[in-house]
């Protein structure tokens, strides 16, 4: 049995990277479970592994395939390039990628209200009821005849998009622990990786099908076809997403207390709910806020390829067709580096290394891409970079969820608040891709690895920053078992 001074009936033997955690169950039997530096250990209880498969079964397929259409309505402007859209509506000069740019505007406008809203609201409804809006939205691009059209239209897809991610990482934080979510994170980021994988391959099967049938141009078409897809998904999700832990319909009563419990349990420095502006208050006020800004934001401008990547293959030299089909391969094998990278860093508990070491690999590629005017050589480049990125930000918005969710407000404005920051380089990084820099697209390419450098640091400074910060926790509260994550 315990004595006196064992607080709460916990005690830690050592220090060490392995630690023993003595716990005592209601019989008074003495149970000794190996956990990490920060308090984590492998799942036992065959109740929860079971409920996991549950939500892993339920959970991510929806939230999926929600976000593979949320990519493709977004991206569909990318592929319509390629089928003289440009031509079409006139543009001219920047006026393209100001089109590309200005969707993330109302993007960036709507994150931190919806998240705040998100902790009052039914998620399901609230992000289901939002991916119907912007499939009405997406589709009425098919009906834009002029530059002023494309723009209003691209600011409103922003507007009415901009829940969905921050949603979503908010959905999947209160759910799963921090050793589950950054593998959880990327399963969940297949779908955008899908969307630009496949996506130039859809397109290309609209263009040669219904390019000029009835009067519309492939392109249209392709904004009809999506949307309407869209808005199919956005019904089915009413159905199957969740709300929270303890009101999930699909769950038993036992299943919800136990996927409540175990994420409260997982949470380093746990106080419970508090109001949306208390929430604000904490989320601006903590220095890692920041730090997980400043790191995404540089890794989303690395990333400012996406919205380039069909004419950055075109540059290879080949006919429309092969090209919509050579931008598949690289985000195929993002798909599966980015799950490896992120399951790694979920079995470990590791995720300074993991980052370190995937962003580097992206530097070495886009140094490849930018460096030669060889065909081979730039395409394995962009396969690299293309590869490990998505890998990456999966890890650190992971990160991000676990360390600043001391409240559920908290880690809901935090997460918009990252999420919102980090897209402030959609606004400006289009600038850098000029079609002017074909084929080697030097400037788009150097600055990518400059951005791809700056991630590397930012992960460093936080992985210290969380070390400082455990060792106040183990001074402050010695029996706090469960210590934060780097």
């Amino acid at each position: 049995m315990p004595t006196s001074d064992e607080p709460a009936g916990l005690r830690i033997e050592n220090e060490k990277a392995d630690l023993e955690l003595i716990e005592y169950g209601e019989d008074g039997q003495k149970v000794i479970r190996k956990v990490d530096y920060s308090g984590v250990g492998e799942k036992t209880d065959l109740r929860e592994i079971k409920l996991v498969q549950k939500l892993d079964r339920i959970i991510i397929p929806t939230l999926w395939v929600m976000y593979f259409c949320n990519f493709m309505d977004r991206n569909a402007i990318t592929n319509g390039k390629l089928n003289h859209l440009t031509e079409d509506l006139k543009l001219h000069g920047n006026q393209y990628n100001t089109a590309i740019s200005i969707l993330f505007c109302g993007y960036l406008i709507g994150q931190i209200p919806s998240n705040m809203i998100l902790t009052r609201v039914r998620p399901s409804v609230y992000l289901a009821g939002f991916t119907i809006v912007w499939s009405l939205v997406s589709g009425l691009m098919a009906v834009v005849h002029d530059y002023k059209g494309l723009l209003l239209t691209r600011f409103f897809l922003g507007f009415v998009e901009a829940p969905f991610y921050p949603g979503a990482l908010y959905l999947l934080s209160i759910f799963y622990t921090k050793k589950e979510l950054s593998l959880r994170i990327a399963l969940f980021y297949t779908g955008n990786i899908a969307a630009n994988a496949f996506c130039g391959l859809i397109a290309a099967a609209v263009f040669a099908t219904l390019d000029n049938v009835h009067g519309l141009a492939g392109w249209r078409w392709l904004f009809i076809i999506t949307g309407v897809v869209s808005f199919g998904i956005g019904l089915l999700s009413l159905i199957a997403l969740p709300d929270t832990p303890l009101t999930t319909w699909w769950l038993s009563e036992e299943e919800r207390q136990l996927a409540h419990d175990r994420v409260k349990r997982d949470t380093t420095e746990h106080v419970g709910s508090t109001s949306i502006w208390n929430g604000l208050k904490q989320a601006v006020k903590d220095y890692r806020t920041w730090l997980f800004c400043f790191n995404m934001n540089m890794q989303v401008s690395a990333e400012s390829f996406k919205n380039f990547f069909p004419s950055v293959v075109q540059t290879l030299g080949f006919n429309t067709t092969v090209t919509l089909a050579l931008t598949c391969p690289p985000y195929v094998a993002s798909g599966f580096a980015g799950a490896a990278l992120s399951w790694s860093s979920g079995k470990r508990n590791e995720r300074t290394w993991h980052m370190i070491i995937g962003t580097f690999l992206d530097v070495v590629g886009f140094a490849m891409a930018a460096s030669t005017t060889n065909i081979a050589v730039r395409y394995v480049g962009m396969v690299i970079f293309v590869s490990f990125s998505s890998g990456v930000n999966d890890i650190c918005l992971g990160w991000a969820a676990s360390t600043l969710g001391q409240t559920p407000e908290k880690k809901a404005i935090s997460m918009a608040l990252i999420n919102m920051l980090s897209n402030i380089s959609s606004v400006y990084t289009p600038y850098l891709w000029p079609s002017s820099d074909a084929p080697r697209y030097i400037t788009g390419m150097s600055s990518s690895a400059a951005f791809s450098v700056a991630v590397i640091l930012a992960t460093w400074f936080t992985r210290v920053g969380l070390k400082r910060d455990n060792e106040r926790i183990r001074q402050t509260t010695p029996e706090t078992t469960v210590l934060y994550a780097y």
